[in-house]
């Protein structure tokens, strides 16, 4: 009778050891997602999610919910400093909860209360992106209520110069390009997994 036995050295198909490799190196933390608009931070934020079989949470579409305003209508009924109270609440309350993958806004990292908690809080993944690849992701949509300017293209670079030494200090980096979005997500998976080595 022949052997019917499967042949386990061989991984089973489908299997992306990279992912066991991000689980294991991620454990019980939180793995969050900073950048600008347009990173691409909620697209491969759900996709890593998947992957690790995570639960995922856009925090801007958290504060929608708990608050029953958009983001256009919270900043300009309570202006920024008041949202920014709101967004730090939420992103402390998700942390919580973990493990999870969560996206936040992209002024969430620049506020020090807020950065503070995200780094207590789990591994922080900075989706980092050039002017021409955000603009042409964001100039397409009018709900940004930060690049409600006379010159849009030059309040993005704005926020670039300002906001990108800070985003730095993130635990990890993974440039957002114009290419597949699987192919960013592995490597978002290979930079988790990368924490783990060494160990």
């Amino acid at each position: 009778m022949p052997n019917s036995m499967p042949d386990i050295t061989k991984p089973a198909l489908g299997i992306n050891p990279l992912v066991e490799q991000a689980r294991a190196a991620l454990g019980r933390r939180n793995l969050i997602f900073i950048g600008l608009m347009g990173a691409g931070k909620s697209v491969i934020g759900r996709m890593v999610a998947q992957q690790l079989s995570l639960p995922f949470i856009d925090t801007d579409v958290e504060i929608e919910r708990v608050s029953r305003m958009t983001i256009s209508e919270l900043f300009a009924s309570y202006g920024e400093p008041e949202f920014r109270a709101l967004e730090t609440r939420v992103i402390e309350r998700l942390l919580k909860g973990g493990p999870r993958v969560i996206s936040t806004g992209g002024g969430a990292f620049i506020n020090e209360r807020t950065r503070g908690v995200i780094k207590r809080g789990g591994v922080s993944v900075w989706l980092r992106a050039d002017l021409d690849i955000l603009w042409e992701r964001v100039n397409k949509r009018d709900h940004r209520p930060l690049l409600k300017t006379e010159n849009p293209k030059q309040t993005l670079e704005n926020l670039m110069n300002q906001r990108y030494p800070i985003y730095s200090e993130s635990d990890l980096t993974v440039e957002s390009r114009d290419v597949r979005k699987e192919i960013v997500a592995n490597e978002v998976l290979a930079a988790v997994a990368s924490l783990g080595e060494g160990r």
